[in-house]
């Protein structure tokens, strides 16, 4: 791919540098580090008038509202809902505002060793079986707290599985194939992973002899009462299901602000996302799509409003009608 540098000068060139080593840094598998703070100073000025925050936790969103980041990234949209909304793990609702989403079309996967018997999530709580579940090791990580909303909707805690003489074990990242917790699936050490990223591993899990288990309709409700989105996985992408199953939405990776952020400073932001957009990967093919990243839709989930200046500025732009 051929790229276009003729906006490049001296300062943007230090600048890329930086970024580059920065998300070296983050993917490499041998360096602890895991997120990317980046620090924007006016020329002639001392103090630094810009921050931002490129982690993927709840400690994102900690850092917004205590003006150590003035922009950052939550994941999956449903955690800066609990913000919003003022659900645990914050005792008041929070004043965030979304500039726009990346897309990311997810559900929640809850997957258990055919063996163990249990075919949907309720039962977990009726038959208070020995399972041994691998879960995210990162206590940071959104899905933690997700993954006690759903258990309290569906009539237990991950606590329970101890009292039961099974264990929730938070241990390394994402269910990779062939990764830490499908290792120890091998082994024996666990028998069920609760986990996101559905189109990676659902395929491997049931190459593992693993049920996906669905949630009941009851437990979905208690859940959108609270602000989350149902989600489906659906047998048509993966065929080996019996049918389609029914999550939690897992979707969209908001970029947001504190709504106290000036307009003019969320100008800036908006504008530079969308001059810079052939330079960012996504998920998808092409240049981000951020003509799209502000309106709601499945893989854009608009849970938390718009700041003002951005939703003018997309409207401006034509990307909002």
């Amino acid at each position: 791919m051929a790229y276009d540098f003729s906006w490049a000068n001296p300062v943007t060139t230090r600048s890329m540098v930086m970024l580059e080593i920065a998300a070296g840094l983050v993917s490499g598998d041998d360096v602890g580090v895991r997120q990317a703070k980046v620090l924007l100073r006016e020329q002639g000025k001392k103090d630094w008038v810009l921050s931002l925050y490129g982690s993927g936790t709840m400690e994102s969103i900690d850092a917004v509202m205590n003006h150590e980041a003035d922009v950052a990234i939550a994941n999956p949209s449903a955690a800066l809902m609990l913000a919003h909304r003022g659900h645990a793990p914050y005792a008041k609702p929070l004043p965030v505002r979304t500039i726009a989403v990346i897309p990311s079309l997810d559900q929640m996967v809850f997957a258990v060793k055919s063996d163990t018997g249990i075919r949907t999530f309720e039962e977990i709580a009726a038959k208070k079986p020995s399972l041994r579940v691998g879960l995210r090791g990162d206590p940071r990580h959104g899905l933690n707290t997700i993954m006690d909303h759903i258990t309290a909707a569906a009539g237990f805690s991950l606590n329970d599985f101890q009292a039961w003489g099974g264990e929730a074990r938070h241990f390394g990242p994402l269910p990779w194939p062939g990764g830490e917790k499908f290792q120890a699936l091998e082994r024996g050490e666990i028998n069920a992973i609760f986990d996101e990223a559905s189109d990676i591993w659902i395929e491997d899990a049931l190459n593992a002899g693993m049920t996906i288990l669905p949630l009941a309709e009851s437990t979905v409700v208690k859940l959108e009462a609270m602000g989350y989105r149902r989600g489906i996985i659906r047998r048509e992408l993966f065929p080996r299901l019996s049918a389609d199953v029914l999550s939690i939405d897992f979707s969209g990776w908001p970029i947001f602000v504190h709504a106290d952020l000036p307009d003019e400073r969320v100008t800036q932001i908006c504008a530079a996302l969308d001059e810079r957009k052939q330079h960012i990967p996504w998920q998808g093919d092409g240049p981000l799509p951020v003509e799209i990243m502000c309106r709601d839709a499945p893989e854009t989930p608009l849970d938390v409003p718009l700041h003002p200046a951005a939703e003018k500025f997309w409207r401006e732009r034509g990307y909002l009608k």
